[in-house]
């Protein structure tokens, strides 16, 4: 049969692409089964000692000839570096230490100690401290592993919608899921308290009970965890078992400057060629990239680091860039603009009956927006002063938190331990609709950026949090919680409750409430935006537009944030991310471009 002339190179497209997607899925399926093999191999470095780790103090002035240097070794830099490393050579820059052999990290139990540093703006905290101008005071992951490192450890994938909205291939993004899952999850098992917020949450209608699952539905589940069953917690750094040890260098307490570019050329984009670090003694080092069209620069230095670092390399606002004496390599105003964080409230729930330590295990979604959460222990619930929730942002300051903080240390050791004998419930709104924005402050990347998250500036998000507020009331007198509940609260607790956080508010009407959570709100760390999809960078390469070169794989690329908790999907983020990019050079490298 004759095919018309003009159908010709239709088919031809057609039959283009359908060969790309064979080649990218056999890509995908031979690396799958070399990941499996190269975990098994590296098993024995499990708990950190990989042979490719070094301080970047041991560097020479230039390193130089790799197809990528990724910047940011954390939850999605960690799994990028591992999936690229198989077949091309990798250098993965991490400012901060290894996450091994830190028990403030390692353990469960020392959670809230390590999320109180007020300290942390040296080189060998793993958590860097800063003040949102909104008030409330945040924390920056400065450890491989990144976020994953110094979160509650709640681990739960993304809604098939936002997937959906993403634009990714659903089967992927399920692969990449499950690859992350068999180094770094696990399903916890429920204890006194945990277990009677479950009952609560269902009690109270917020149904049906999913029970253990990693996936993202209505109702009340058990979520995963990235601590196992000895409390032991295991990060991103932890997919470096995956990695090929031939391939990829990781230097820790190597801090990126800026971005290196090729000069410029009138009528052609710019095109990153490397980074400029500095070690921990001062040093600075160049990383160049391989001379190859394909060789990239990726950033992965999350919602905060990523944005930050293009602007001191030049790319993002011009006047914003101008102002602090930056030459502008790209004006793209996008950068910085959506910043989000999700906001939180925290109530105390002080405990007749002891209960044990936990971080997030079971969760309530609700179908108006809303997660509520839970952790029990004196680490869990002590550690709520750090965040001041308990007046409101503008008067928060960090020497009226560790005033607070000494003040609960000199309680006597009994109140401390009635005080400690409780739980928190969190209420996280979902989305959310409020954003904000991040700019310089100093042109040093060890100053962090000015950010403002606006927390609450959207009704929806205050509505959300009003309503939820009035289902945690109705959980605290379910006949689930009746023994982990005062029915008249000791004078200890009522003395001493505001050293520690927010007893649920009595009033419940809608001013009330309002009022409340602007007032308690704090966060749990799920910043996001910053380089978003669509403004800064292109949806389905993660390219950042109008420059070659230049990827921005993390969640600051992210125009919602995804489920309960972030980290798995940003995990997967980076093994979709890696295979994509390593199954289209591989196509374009057998046509001999």
């Amino acid at each position: 049969m004759e095919i018309a002339k003009e159908t010709k190179p239709v088919l031809q497209l057609v039959a283009l692409k359908m060969i790309k997607i064979v080649c990218v899925l056999l890509c995908v399926s031979r690396l799958s089964a070399y990941s499996a093999v190269q975990a098994a191999v590296n098993m024995r470095l499990e708990g950190g000692d990989y042979p490719f780790l070094k301080n970047a103090s041991a560097a020479p002035p230039a390193v130089t000839d790799f197809d990528y240097i990724i910047v940011g070794g954390g939850t999605a830099g960690c799994p990028l570096a591992a999936t690229l490393s198989l077949n091309y050579s990798v250098l993965l820059l991490e400012r901060g230490n290894t996450p091994y052999g830190n028990p403030d990290i390692e353990n469960a139990a020392n959670f809230g100690q390590l999320i109180s540093n007020f300290h942390g703006n040296t080189w060998s905290s793993p958590v860097q401290s800063f003040q949102s101008q909104d008030g409330v005071f945040n924390r920056r992951a400065r450890v491989l592993g990144g976020g994953s490192a110094i979160n509650a450890g709640f681990y739960s994938r993304a809604s098939d919608g936002f997937v959906r909205r993403a634009g990714w291939d659903a089967g992927m993004v399920a692969s990449a899921y499950a690859w992350v899952e068999a180094i770094v999850c696990h399903f916890p098992r429920l204890q006194q308290w945990q277990s009677a917020v479950r009952d609560a949450l269902l009690q109270v209608g917020i149904g049906p009970n999913n029970g253990d699952t990693y996936e993202h539905l209505s109702g009340t589940k058990v979520g995963g965890s990235i601590f196992d069953e000895f409390g032991k917690r295991h990060t991103a750094a932890d997919l470096l078992q995956y990695a090929n040890p031939n391939n990829i260098t990781v230097l820790l307490f190597a801090n990126v400057h800026r971005i290196l570019f090729a000069p410029a050329v009138p009528g052609i984009p710019p095109r990153a060629i490397g980074v400029l670090f500095s070690d921990n003694v001062g040093i600075q080092h160049q990383a160049l990239l391989r001379q190859s069209q394909h060789s990239e620069v990726l950033l992965a230095a999350g919602a905060i680091g990523s944005p930050h670092l293009l602007m001191l390399s030049g790319v993002g606002d011009a006047d914003i860039l101008k102002a602090h004496g930056i030459p502008n390599v790209l004006n793209l105003p996008g950068v910085g603009q959506g910043v989000a964080d999700n906001p939180a409230n925290a109530i105390y729930v002080p405990s007749p009956s002891p209960v044990e330590v936990s971080l997030i295990q079971a969760v309530g979604i609700t179908k108006f927006g809303s997660f509520i959460e839970t952790a029990s222990g004196s680490q869990a619930s002590l550690s709520q002063v750090g965040s001041l929730g308990i007046m409101a942002p503008w008067f928060r300051s960090e020497g009226l938190a560790m005033g607070y903080a000494e003040a609960l240390r000199n309680l006597p050791l009994r109140t401390q331990q009635i005080l400690g004998q409780a739980g928190v419930i969190l209420q996280k709104v979902d989305g959310p609709a409020s954003v904000g924005n991040l700019t310089l402050n100093k042109t040093n990347v060890e100053d962090s950026p000015v950010v403002r998250f606006n927390y609450f500036s959207s009704p929806e998000d205050l509505f959300t949090c009003v309503e939820s507020t009035r289902v945690v009331q109705q959980i605290l007198q379910t006949s689930a919680m009746k023994n982990f509940t005062y029915t008249t609260m000791p004078e200890t607790i009522v003395n001493n409750a505001e050293l520690v956080g927010n007893l649920v508010p009595e009033k419940q009407d809608v001013d009330t409430l309002a009022e409340w959570c602007r007032n308690s709100v704090i966060t749990i760390w799920h910043y996001h935006g910053g380089c978003r999809v669509g403004s800064v960078v292109d949806p389905d390469s993660h390219q950042v537009i109008g420059v070659d070169g230049l990827r921005v794989i993390d969640g600051s690329t992210f125009n919602s944030s995804p489920g309960t908790n972030p980290q798995a999907t940003v995990m997967m983020l980076g093994r979709y991310m890696g295979l994509k990019i390593h199954g289209n050079r591989q196509v374009s490298e057998s046509r001999g471009r």
